[in-house]
């Protein structure tokens, strides 16, 4: 399906970009990633060490590679650090005249600081610069969590010129704060007499894993009052938090991206930092399996979808914009959530930890993997 027939081509139209929440190198060799870019309007791409652990674990791509940095007896980091950043600076190639042709707003790929320094702001910052400098292309993301060390980290990256994705973003709340370090970081790259048109930023809020969170509580919630009111509005809520969430972090995004401080901002040539919508694929079959891409479509926006959603939107994928002019029901969705007695900020800050711990676990296995290819593959 190809032109404005495609579903995904049409969100462009909207002011919506699409990106792949996946990548190998095998679709960079074969060429499929530049399909995806030509026919289907895709913007971007975005890598995690969950993804990068299933690709280096099954692919024969970097077999070569693998082989080389045996024979140089590359330690197991080091190692990682070369597969890992040979993706992302081929992708990017892919992905460059896209950012050229958008004045360097979109066209990016994203690789993440490892989750085993997540928790020391200063090492996140050390790393975000030297993986940036080590890929060595402009239109390349360095993510950080939105952890409570990551916030000083990502204003501290940004005034240092690095391009960020801030990740790992639930709550409102801590949405917020990521948009005022993204803030507090131009005002310093301008400060110190840098470009901020050059310092893209995404703000990647986490949509399916509220639901499959929230709806668990609301699931435990019902059987004990049948009948009931009460479990009438536990039930009305199923599936319906994690949009309502998403919809009112859209709105305190326009109202920042609107003030004076920002407009100064503006002036001097940064950009917006746009809400990416994040795990969007969908994770309870009784949900519609475009769910979490239709009902966030809206302008200065990214959805970043696994390719299981993305062949599927474009197959039946319905377009509007459902973002603008949520705010009010968002916030009487969330306001019957809390008479649940469920604190949705404390589902969040859960949500967070359990995904760094699981970004780092991951992270192990990929290093696991790495070790035993090096092994296997060491001169005798």
């Amino acid at each position: 399906m190809k032109g404005r027939d495609n579903p995904l081509v049409r969100l462009g139209e909207m002011g919506q970009s699409p990106w792949l929440d996946y990548i190998h190198r095998g679709m960079i060799e074969s060429g499929e990633l530049a399909r995806l870019v030509s026919d289907d309007g895709i913007k971007g791409v975005t890598s995690n060490p969950t993804i990068f652990e299933k690709a280096i674990s099954g692919g024969h791509e970097y077999d070569a590679q693998i082989q080389a940095l045996a024979s140089a007896r590359a330690s197991v980091p080091d190692a990682y650090t070369e597969i890992a950043t040979e993706d992302i600076r081929r992708a990017a190639d892919v992905l460059r005249p896209v950012h050229d042709a958008s004045s360097g707003a979109d066209g990016y790929i994203s690789l993440e600081v490892e989750p085993d320094i997540a928790a020391d702001t200063a090492k996140t910052v050390s790393r975000a610069v030297e993986l940036h400098r080590k890929v060595s292309r402009p239109n390349v993301f360095i993510k950080i969590p939105a952890t409570p060390e990551g916030l000083p980290a990502i204003e501290e990256t940004i005034a240092r010129g690095v391009p960020v994705n801030v990740t790992l973003i639930f709550s409102v709340k801590r949405y917020e704060e990521v948009a005022e370090a993204y803030l507090r970081g131009l005002e310093k790259l301008i400060a110190s007499g840098g470009n901020p048109r050059s310092v893209a930023s995404v703000a990647s809020f986490f949509v399916s894993r509220v639901d499959t969170a929230v709806d668990k509580l609301l699931e435990e919630l019902i059987p004990r009052y049948p009948g009931s009111p009460r479990a009438e509005t536990a039930i009305s809520l199923l599936g319906k938090v994690a949009v309502a969430n998403a919809w009112l972090a859209y709105a305190r995004f326009g109202a920042i991206f609107s003030t004076p401080r920002w407009r100064a901002l503006a002036a001097a040539g940064a950009r917006v930092q746009r809400p990416l919508w994040a795990s969007t694929g969908t994770k309870n079959p009784k949900y519609p399996d475009v769910k979490y891409v239709e009902e966030l479509i809206g302008p200065d926006t990214v959805n970043t979808m696994p390719p299981q959603t993305m062949d599927a939107f474009r197959d039946h994928g319905i377009v509007s914009d459902t973002l603008s002019g949520k705010e009010e029901e968002a916030r009487r969705i969330l306001s019957d959530l809390g008479q649940m007695e469920i604190g949705l900020e404390e589902v969040c800050e859960k949500l967070t930890r359990d995904g760094v711990k699981s970004f780092a676990d991951s992270f192990r296995k990929l290093l696991a993997a790495i070790e035993r290819r090096l092994t296997l593959a060491s001169p005798a």
